[in-house]
């Protein structure tokens, strides 16, 4: 092996490992959303009893469960299943897809929004329900870009452990959406149920119906 081919291969190795290290990071973040979430929506009314703004504690909170997962993920973070640049393509593709999503879930939407300060500080922010533009067609549109993005790193790495974050994400993110909807219907009523039944909540419907016109992150 010449030189030159073997400071081309030392090249590759190393941006597989930057890459595989970069979608590592970023699995480690998005796979402990449900688990924020699943620590809010059980103890609402707790959170929102508190004095002091909640996010004091669960922010922290958070940031302790990247840590966790981490440390426990990093001895296998570099196994890959496969490696091939041709993966790349379909990983594209789903960044591109996640990236319209988190895009398309702006319109009508509020930062605080988004970050669900309405439901845990109710007395300083509006309750609405939105369900035009991208909700017309998928209740929880964000939480799909999030997925988009974990499988999107996966595919493209062919890393072992983002794909166990990712399948670990669904899971607790299933039981996450469960719990979040009861906290909805609480808040919202018949006006929720009734969106629900008209708009799946994870598989987008490709036409939205037009009499659709109410929020959810």
């Amino acid at each position: 092996m010449s030189c030159v081919t073997q400071l081309q291969h030392s090249y590759t190795i190393s941006r597989m490992r930057v890459l595989g290290t970069l979608g590592w990071i970023a699995c480690c973040v998005y796979s402990t959303i449900p688990l924020f979430w699943l620590a809010i929506h059980p103890r609402v009314e707790y959170w929102r009893s508190r004095r002091r703004s909640p996010y004091r504690v669960l922010m922290p909170l958070w940031m302790g469960m990247w840590i966790v997962t981490g440390a426990v993920t990093f001895p296998w973070h570099h196994v890959r299943i496969y490696s091939t640049a041709l993966a790349w393509i379909p990983a594209v593709a789903l960044f591109a897809s996640g990236l319209y999503l988190y895009r398309q879930s702006r319109y009508g939407f509020t930062g605080a929004q988004l970050g669900g300060r309405p439901e845990l500080e109710p007395h300083r922010f509006e309750q609405r329900l939105v369900t035009s533009g991208i909700r017309a067609r998928v209740r929880h549109p964000v939480y799909l870009a999030h997925f988009c993005e974990m499988l999107a790193w996966s595919v493209g790495t062919g890393l072992l452990v983002l794909y166990a974050l990712t399948a670990f994400a669904l899971l607790t993110g299933t039981v996450m959406i469960r719990v979040e909807e009861r906290e909805l219907e609480q808040r919202f009523g018949d006006e929720y149920r009734s969106y629900r039944r008209r708009v799946p909540a994870f598989l987008p419907r490709i036409f939205a119906s037009s009499n659709s016109q109410l929020t959810s992150p």
